[in-house]
């Protein structure tokens, strides 16, 4: 009775397995397909990424430069698109180009616009646009960066300085004014930055005062020593030299301890801003298209002059991918 079981029941157990080795057979299509589909994609997202074109924002944080965090975002677009690999590496030379309109110090954050493809001809209209900051100012210690990253070269009382003191003289620094920029700063002599040569320990002549615009400047809040200020300002303006300027009209010294960049032309902090975790492809895409409304068409095919002010200098990178062997000479940046 039990071998009569056992063989009536055969039948089945073979087609259960049979059944099995075929759910395995079709399980390993499918991942050998996946991996297929996945090796497709990754030139399917270069050619999207060498399409993009236009302007967009992303947040700044502390930390990094403006030029490093260009490399950063550069860095992860070539990973996720896959770039060098060995469908690219046998086309023709493609060039990604990008880059940042607007430095923002080390120690500042907020929006940075950045440039790819066409858009990198769009960028001089960002440095002579206007931008907005929050600055935090602290009374009493003035610093030679003119900020809380430099050494202290200077302190004075500031117990005696009111709220009303520092709106009163808020007006002298708001309209068509003359300012002298700091000695840490991307403006260049024979080439190189101050502030690089300032860092060598070689000696630097201020640059002479020049015209700047401020079009609003407000007191936000005052807890002493610290002072928050609204500024809204034109191309080429210094936060620092403004904070320390304030401290010296109140017959003491101040110097920047937080600052941040809440627009820059159209772009806000809030409204356009990529966060690191949106630096990909398809949200890049997504943020263009958006903020292509925020100009006029033609300023897109407008190729303007590079503004003579030396330390509004567009930061482009270009990225090319040359037909070589080799894999050190894939990328280069020129």
């Amino acid at each position: 009775m039990d071998a009569a079981a056992a063989a009536a029941k055969s039948p089945q157990s073979s087609t259960a397995a049979t059944f099995s080795a075929m759910a395995a057979a079709a399980a390993v299509a499918a991942a050998a397909r996946t991996g297929s589909e996945a090796r497709v994609s990754k030139p399917a997202l270069a050619t999207k990424l060498l399409s993009l074109s236009g302007v967009f924002a992303v947040h700044k944080p502390k930390g990094p430069t403006s030029a490093e965090l260009l490399n950063r975002l550069k860095e992860k677009l070539l990973a996720e698109a896959g770039m060098p690999s060995p469908e690219w590496t046998k086309r023709k030379k493609q060039t990604l180009k990008i880059g940042h309109g607007g430095t923002l110090d080390s120690a500042a954050r907020g929006v940075l616009v950045v440039g790819i493809g066409r858009g990198t001809k769009m960028l001089t209209s960002m440095l002579s646009g206007s931008k907005r900051y929050i600055a935090i100012g602290e009374l009493g210690k003035a610093t030679d960066t003119l900020d809380s990253t430099g050494k202290v070269t200077e302190e004075k009382p500031y117990d005696k300085i009111t709220q009303e003191d520092i709106e009163s003289i808020l007006q002298k620094f708001t309209g068509n004014i003359m300012q002298v920029p700091p000695l840490y700063s991307a403006l260049k002599k024979d080439g190189q930055r101050l502030s690089a040569l300032m860092k060598r320990g070689e000696e630097v002549e201020a640059k002479p005062a020049r015209p700047v615009t401020v079009y609003s400047l407000s007191l936000q809040k005052f807890q002493p020593p610290f002072f928050t200020l609204d500024v809204e300002c034109g191309g080429g303006f210094y936060i620092r030299s403004l904070v320390s300027d304030i401290g010296k009209e109140l017959s003491s010294c101040a110097n920047v301890l937080e600052l941040t960049r809440t627009k820059q032309g159209p772009f806000t902090l809030e409204e356009h801003a990529l966060p690191e975790d949106k630096w990909t492809i398809d949200d890049i895409a997504q943020s263009l298209e958006r903020c292509s409304s925020l100009f006029p068409a033609e300023l897109a095919l407008k190729k303007s002059k590079p503004e003579e002010s030396n330390e509004q200098v567009l930061s482009c990178e270009y990225i090319t991918l040359n037909e070589t062997k080799g894999e050190d000479d894939v990328i280069k940046t020129l």
